[in-house]
């Protein structure tokens, strides 16, 4: 794994850039090095009963397939804070997605309980699990003569897999999607876009020493910016 591009650091914290296909979490499934495993070796976490510890420092994470803005914590006091943070729902994030099709409204919200089924995730189920999502077009483009919309989305929940599932739900999978795409369209995706059109744009938090208000920005990556220009 090539180490995450650092956006910013200070005593308290790390804003990374994580790059495509890259776990978060450790796990006993996990056989390549992760986003955790690179944060303790690097900033030296040891092991320990905390959850701080046990976390090595991950206070939320992106799936593998998603590219972008994360915070890590290096300290248990801003763990905790940030943390609660993302419970209490007072972080603000945004994503940037190319989706197939075009869309009759320029912007809405949606607001749907998800459940597991196996290792997949779909609209329906326990009210207490419901996911939001508000999404807004860009500009609509073609891929290679596909019709495609460039599209904010801003979580409003913190579901697994939640931008994809609603995506996929109001008609409109994400480019180049391996779970939620079906198999014919995900195959041509490929062809021209090599990976999953999603990245984690923007990161908007209260730094958890001082309650100052940060705004952290990833660019696209590379391969993602040229499908669309």
């Amino acid at each position: 794994m090539n180490d995450p591009r650092i956006l910013f650091e200070d005593e308290s914290l790390v804003v990374i850039d994580k790059p495509y296909g890259v776990v978060v979490n450790n796990a006993e499934s996990v056989k390549s090095e992760t986003i955790q495993t690179w944060f303790i070796q690097k900033y030296k976490i040891p092991s320990g009963e905390l959850e701080f510890l046990q976390k090595g420092g991950v206070v939320h994470r992106l799936d593998k397939d998603t590219s972008g803005v994360m915070v890590l914590a290096k300290t248990p006091e801003a763990y905790e804070k940030l943390k609660q943070q993302f419970l209490e729902r007072k972080t603000v994030k945004k994503y940037i997605a190319l989706v197939h099709g075009e869309f009759k409204e320029q912007e809405g919200i949606i607001s749907t309980p998800l459940e597991r089924r196996g290792a997949k995730f779909f609209v329906g189920g326990d009210l207490s699990k419901t996911a939001i999502t508000e999404w807004k077009v860009i500009r609509q483009c073609s891929m290679f003569n596909v019709q495609c919309s460039m599209v904010e989305l801003t979580p409003h929940t913190g579901r697994t897999h939640q931008l994809r599932v609603h995506m996929r739900h109001l008609g409109h999978p994400i480019v180049s999607d391996p779970i939620y795409g079906d198999r014919k369209t995900w195959k041509k995706d490929l062809e021209v876009c090599p990976r999953l059109f999603l990245h984690a744009k923007s990161l908007e938090i209260a730094h958890p020493m001082t309650g100052e208000k940060m705004v952290f920005e990833a660019q696209l990556p590379e391969e993602l910016e040229k499908m669309v220009h």
